[in-house]
Parts: structure tokens; C-alpha cells; sequence
């Protein structure tokens, strides 16, 4: 089994490949959970996510004909630049099979690296099928992305750096998929600091390891935002590591999710993909619950990756816009009459929100004839703000309510 010696020899092998990232206090985020929330910036590595630690490292263990020979990966994200940027830097060929509907960025991303890239199958069940036939035929040494006690050890050496540079850690919350984040990091961490609290975050659509840990049959979503932890089962090294050192795993909501890379976005100026918000999802949703777990407690968080669809992420900007009531769409009751919708607008600039957008509905409504639905758009301060409007308005004799949800 990995120990924490394999993770130090790692940490040397990986010096001057990867970056050792920053990890660094959250002053906003600590007073917002009444926490000390340590974050660990891994979305700052070349392929903007942690993989490729554990790819090189199983890479560096390559005997000489297996690097002639050449590697081979499944995925569609994180691992597959990962495996083909250290393999194009190390003079190793690469392939990497990923399902034919992954997005077209993500294919030019790898190939970009030099990988050759192999498209096959609808799932990522199929493309691995596929993966150890080609790794068969054409003598290619197989990276897995979790299950191997060589990328374990890569992923372990953020646990000592995280504990190297906040030695006083009290617990850290780390997103699982496959598990080999967290067993890499609970491995180190335990073996440093035994009363160090492990927790792993899981969404609630790919519960594979909290199923596994607590022997449920609990079946898999079909798509969520934190696609790089959509992981239908966990590994067999990881599970029995996680069996033994992780204190208990925790399940978000997509909405959780949506929530804290907002946050991110918003507090610490810094770009992550769904399954690099998973810990502090976690953190999110135990404050909303009212829970004290994390209070006073010193916690460090991984960023794990930033690979998100900027389209995505300009829609997730929208909404989180939404929530905190900076953006609004209000439905106000006019009389069909010259006039009645610039005195409406007029009120609405009076109490100083911005209109973005305007639909005028005649048709599609149940008020009477010579009655018009007007739904506005607006940019607001805040909840008190809207409410305000709302009450400009309806003391104008206009009818006006919030349709926001």
C-alpha cells in the first residue's frame, strides 16, 4: 500500500515539474463560516488541475522499453492533459481514449499536448473497454487515473504540502470520484498528523464511495455540474484507503456546487470547475443547515481543477446574480395606454435599478383585454432592493410582483 514514504519520494521525483502551489488563508471565507479556511490553489497547475501530479509520478516509474513503448489513458478531462503534457515533456508517446461525445475544446486541448487522441463509445464505460483493448494490442503501459498505488502517492504530496506550510491543520475536505485525491492526501496527513480530521464531498447524483463505505445501492445520476468526481464506481485501492482513514464523507446538491464556485469567483477572484468547489460546497451547506461541525476549526480546502466551460460559467455568474437578489425579474400589471409603460420605467429608474430587459405581453396572459403583463428584467442591490421597487411601484397604483424563481 502507498505509505507516507512513497509520497515524500514522490514529492522529490515531482520538484521542478509541478508547481507547488499556493495555499493561503481565506480571510473573507473565514468570516463568512466562522471557520479558518485554508485554500490550496492546484487550479493554478499548468492543465489547471491536480492530475497531473499522479500521472507524472506513475510516469517516472516507467522502465525504459515502456517509455519507448508508450502510454495510454481513458478520460475526458483533467487526466487526459495531465498524462499527455508530462508524456509530450518526457519524450513518451501518448494515447488517450475518450468518449465520442466529449466536448470538442477538451479533444484540441489533449492534442494540443501531441497526444493522439482516440474517440470510441457513447460512455466512459465503452472508451475504457476500448483503452486496455488498444493498451493489448499495442504493448502500452495503462495510466489509471486513481486506482494505482504510484498516482496515489503524486496526489499525497499535496497533503504535505498543505501540512507543511499550515502545520496546525484541524480537518480537510476533499472532493472524492475515483478516490485517489483523498488517499493520497488522508495517507499523508494521518501518517503526519494522526488526529487530523479527513472528510471527502461527493455530489449527490455520484455517491459511488459514500455507497460503497456504507454499503448501499445507491444509483448514479445522469450528469452533474462537478463532472470530474461523476465517478460511477470507486477504485479498489481507494475504497479500502478510504475505509481506513477517511472520518466520514458529506453530499452536495448541484445547487451547493453552483453556489461555491460563485464564491470563489466572487471572494477570491480565482476560476474552478465543479468538483474543485465539492469542499467547499460542503462547508456551504452545513452553515445553510444551521450545523456547527466546522466552527472554529483551522480547514483546508483543494481547488482540485479550473477547467469549466466559460459559457457554463457565464450562465452560473447569472444566477448566482440571482440568488443574492442583484438581479431580478419583476411583473408589473399596466393598462394598455400610451404612456403606462414609461411611467413604469420612470419609477423603476427613480429607485435607481437598471432595466436590462423588457418583454411586453399582450397575448399570453390571463388579465383582462386592454390589460398588458410587463415582465422587467433589473439589476439590483439586494433583496431590501427589490422589495423597494416593488413598493414604488405598487404605491403607484401598478400592480407588481417578484418572479425571480
Amino acid at each position: 500500500m502507498t505509505d507516507l514514504a512513497a509520497i515524500q519520494t514522490a514529492r522529490d521525483n515531482l520538484r521542478g515539474q509541478v508547481l507547488k502551489t499556493p495555499f493561503t488563508l481565506s480571510r473573507t471565507l473565514s468570516d463568512m463560516l466562522g471557520a479558518e479556511v485554508w485554500l490550496k490553489f492546484e487550479n493554478l497547475q499548468f492543465t489547471a488541475s491536480f492530475k497531473e501530479r499522479g500521472a507524472l509520478n506513475r510516469m517516472l516509474t516507467l522502465s525504459a522499453a515502456e517509455r519507448a513503448a508508450g502510454v495510454i489513458a481513458v478520460s475526458a478531462g483533467n487526466h487526459a492533459q495531465g498524462v499527455a503534457y508530462h508524456a509530450q515533456r518526457m519524450g513518451v508517446p501518448a494515447v488517450i481514449v475518450m468518449p465520442r461525445f466529449t466536448p470538442t475544446v477538451k479533444v484540441a486541448n489533449t492534442r494540443r499536448f501531441g497526444a493522439e487522441v482516440v474517440l470510441a463509445g457513447d460512455t466512459f464505460d465503452d472508451a475504457k473497454a476500448k483503452g486496455y483493448e488498444l493498451a493489448r494490442e499495442r504493448g502500452l503501459t495503462m495510466i489509471h487515473p486513481y486506482d494505482d498505488e504510484a498516482v496515489i502517492a503524486g496526489q499525497g504530496t499535496i497533503g504535505l504540502e498543505m501540512l507543511q506550510d499550515q502545520p496546525d491543520l484541524d480537518a480537510m475536505v476533499i472532493a472524492i470520484g475515483g478516490g485517489g485525491l483523498i488517499s493520497g492526501i488522508a495517507t499523508a496527513a494521518k501518517a503526519i498528523k494522526p488526529d487530523i480530521e479527513i472528510i471527502g464531498v461527493q455530489t449527490e447524483r455520484f455517491p459511488s464511495m459514500y455507497a460503497a463505505i456504507h454499503g448501499q445501492d445507491r444509483e448514479s445520476g445522469a450528469y452533474t455540474i462537478a463532472e470530474g468526481i461523476a465517478v460511477k464506481s470507486p477504485g479498489t485501492l481507494t475504497e479500502a484507503i478510504v475505509r481506513r482513514l477517511v472520518d466520514r464523507i458529506e453530499l452536495v446538491s448541484e445547487a451547493d456546487i453552483e453556489h461555491a464556485i460563485v464564491v470563489l469567483l466572487e471572494i477570491e477572484k480565482t476560476v474552478v470547475e465543479g468538483a474543485g468547489a465539492a469542499g467547499l460546497a460542503a462547508l456551504l451547506q452545513e452553515q445553510g443547515r444551521g450545523g456547527q461541525r466546522y466552527h472554529g476549526k483551522r480547514i483546508g480546502l483543494v481547488l482540485t481543477g479550473g477547467n469549466i466551460d466559460p459559457l457554463m460559467l457565464g450562465d452560473l455568474i447569472e444566477r448566482g446574480m440571482v440568488r443574492a437578489g442583484r438581479l431580478a425579474r419583476i411583473r408589473v400589471d399596466l393598462r394598455d395606454l400610451p404612456g403606462a409603460l414609461a411611467q413604469a420605467t420612470k419609477l423603476i429608474a427613480d429607485a435607481h435599478a437598471n432595466i436590462t430587459e423588457v418583454h411586453h405581453q399582450r397575448a399570453f396572459t390571463a388579465l383582462p383585454v386592454r390589460n398588458v403583463e410587463v415582465d422587467f428584467v433589473l439589476q439590483t442591490r439586494g433583496h431590501d432592493h427589490i422589495e423597494e421597487v416593488i413598493g414604488v411601484l405598487n404605491r403607484a397604483g401598478f400592480a407588481a410582483s417578484n418572479h425571480d424563481h
